[in-house]
């Protein structure tokens, strides 16, 4: 059965397959890559209309026409059509419908299972309602895959001999991401990703229209609903025309006057200036995250429709000190790269040797109450893994009990990045039990294990007891049977084991304890220093800085045997 690659947009989606001659999009019944993520109800009131055909109705029907419901994905927001009110879901599911009959009809051939490309700030209930719709059109999700990771896929699947650190600006039609990856030896590595839900190219267009407006002595708001939506439209035009040209401008009639509507490239500056300002944050967000220094990019590639305008393209390259990099048509990378994910789900034998990692897009954790001069702070959140650890993970922290006489603790599994963990996304509950005693004697462990599957994995011991707990949270994840989810997770058992308890970090610590007793003076101290900054690295359970130290300290052991040892 085909598993294809979804780039479910705002604007537009695509469909693309992997096969032998690498990854390709699938046209749509009117032989187009672009799909409009429109929805229309017919003159009739019964038929519906998905892209091209809802999308030019739009002007002249808006009450018929719905469009960018992708912002309301994970909400519970309605949006109202011909009279009937439908869920975002529902409304994403028609496009994604849409896309499986024209994958079909182009392979001949039934398909049933899709990645589907998704924003990398896109939160749990986002993910899953993104799930939802594809099931409710008959597909199962293979996997989800961050929209700038599937673009730097294509991008490194293309070119994938290449050793360098490139970051992805992927600005869409509704959201803004951006990832900073590393490829080497066939390996593509997430280090960070970034993103705004709330800003994307249609940002950009209706503040164009309305300055288009101001600039007419138009009064927006005074504007009929058909009159908005067409110089909504006649912007879009007029900003894709300003990304190659010094003025663009259209005569057209809008509310009863003839009006010569014109731009120019300060003019779109001072328009956006605020929006031009917000794309910078998530840029700065993923460096921070990443810890790599903006001279160490090698590569900036844009991906998405917005990234064709100038003032885009010109930020770009002011940030990062270089000319940024399209990598072919940037409407069409996201799906490519779906399409490229969806060939290494199937084990494609023309992607034998390519390794994909991806980072945790948000952070996870537990509710606590943390003490402050005596007294507790309830309602706070303690990430366990923190949002753009590399996948897969596992961490672990202990946790005592506040108050006298306490018998259960309630463990709160949450998602997000708020310290105040009501604020956060509530992904599930372990009600563990601990014997009666003074406040903060009795204590747990609880450790999250998570992979890139979406699995997590939750247990928890109590110190004095020995008792444990576990759960396993599967709505992050995509779909897949009982036997692939016993199979990922008896794959993330390895990953439980405390790295202080691991054999090579335990051979490594007796040696330097051995050198510790042999040496004298200055010697000694300089290796005491070095064994407490191994297990304050064993303490943070990152695998790769526990990695880069444990690689340093054999160098330095062998180097004192051969100086010491006889």
């Amino acid at each position: 059965m085909t598993c294809v690659g979804i780039d479910l947009g705002t604007t537009n989606s695509l469909v693309a397959v992997f096969d032998e001659n690498g990854p390709r999009l699938l046209p749509n019944a009117l032989g187009e890559m672009l799909t409009p993520s429109v929805v229309g109800v017919a003159d009739d009131g019964r038929t519906m209309l998905i892209g091209k055909a809802a999308r030019m109705r739009m002007a002249r029907h808006p009450d018929l026409t719905a469009a960018r419901f992708k912002r309301l994905m994970g909400t519970t927001k309605k949006v109202s059509l011909g009279g009937r009110e439908y869920t975002p879901v529902e409304l994403s599911a028609m496009v994604l419908k849409s896309l499986k009959t024209d994958a079909e009809a182009a392979l001949g051939e039934p398909v049933s299972e899709a990645v589907i490309s998704v924003p990398a700030y896109f939160n749990g209930l986002q993910r899953q309602a993104t799930k939802d719709a594809a099931e409710i059109a008959g597909l199962k999700v293979r996997r989800l895959i961050n929209e700038p990771t599937a673009a730097a896929l294509a991008a490194g699947v293309l070119d994938r001999e290449a050793e360098s650190t490139f970051v992805v600006l992927d600005l869409g039609g509704g959201t803004f991401d951006v990832s900073i990856l590393e490829m080497f030896d066939g390996v593509m590595e997430v280090r960070a990703s970034s993103g705004d839900a709330w800003l994307g190219g249609e940002d950009f267009t209706a503040r164009i229209a309305q300055h288009l407006a101001q600039k007419a002595d138009m009064s927006w708001s005074a504007l009929s609903a058909p009159d908005r939506e067409k110089m909504v439209v006649l912007a879009d035009d007029i900003k894709r025309r300003l990304s190659t040209a010094e003025e663009s401008h259209v005569q057209t009639s809008i509310a009863g006057r003839e009006v010569t509507l014109s731009l120019t490239p300060d003019e779109f500056n001072d328009a956006t200036a605020d929006l031009l300002a917000r794309l910078r944050r998530p840029i700065e967000a993923s460096l921070y995250d990443s810890g790599i220094d903006i001279d160490d990019i090698d590569r900036v590639i844009l991906v998405g429709g917005a990234t064709r305008m100038a003032a885009v393209r010109a930020m770009a390259a002011r940030i990062f000190r270089q000319l940024p990099d399209r990598a072919g048509d940037p409407d069409h990378a996201i799906a490519l790269g779906a399409a490229v994910q969806a060939g290494l789900v199937a084990r494609h034998e023309g992607l034998k040797d390519v390794v994909m990692t991806d980072v945790s897009p948000f952070s996870l954790g537990i509710e606590v109450a943390n003490e402050i001069n005596g007294k507790f702070l309830e309602n706070r959140f303690q990430p366990l893994i923190e949002r753009n650890t590399i996948l897969p993970a596992s961490r672990s922290d202990s946790f005592a009990t506040v108050q006298n006489n306490q018998t259960r603790i309630k463990v709160k599994i949450l998602q997000g990045e708020s310290a105040i963990a009501s604020e956060n996304i509530m992904l599930g509950e372990i009600a563990v039990n601990v014997p009666r005693g003074e406040r903060g004697k009795e204590s747990i462990d609880v450790r999250f294990t998570y992979d890139v599957s979406g699995l997590l994995a939750v247990d928890v011991k109590v110190h004095s007891t020995g008792q444990n707990y576990s759960d396993v949270i599967d709505n992050l994840a995509a779909a897949m049977s009982e036997a692939e989810k016993a199979k990922r997770l008896k794959m993330m058992e390895a990953l439980k084991i405390d790295p202080r308890d691991q054999a090579e970090n335990v051979a490594l610590m007796e040696t330097l304890k051995h050198l510790h007793e042999m040496l004298l003076g200055e010697d000694r101290e300089y290796l005491q220093q070095l064994i407490h900054t191994f297990q304050a690295a064993l303490t943070t359970q990152d695998p790769r800085l526990i990695a880069a130290e444990r690689d340093k300290l054999h160098d330095i052991a062998r180097q004192i045997e051969e100086n010491y040892v006889i």
